[in-house]
């Protein structure tokens, strides 16, 4: 299994399978496999988050009657 690991001074590629400890080739699949997992889950959270910002953006975007005014700047005024 070959994997490119991105540093702050340029990628490296590695053959897990060229490891010679057992251990260490077998823990850094593990790792791998988990690595894989996670940005799997981040991704399809992104996905869903993103979907729920739009439907809720449309769904709000009909209701002209919850519309706030901006008025930043005669509440900064206020404040000072």
């Amino acid at each position: 299994m070959i994997i490119t690991v991105s540093k702050e001074d340029g990628q490296v590629v590695y053959d897990v399978n060229k490891v010679n400890d057992e251990q260490k080739q077998q823990g850094a699949r593990v790792t791998i496999q988990k690595v894989g997992f996670l940005d799997t889950i981040v991704e399809a959270l992104s996905f869903a988050s993103n979907t729920h910002r739009a439907n809720l953006e449309e769904m709000l975007s009909t209701c002209e009657e919850a519309i706030v005014e901006n008025n930043s700047e005669e509440e900064t005024e206020e404040q000072e």
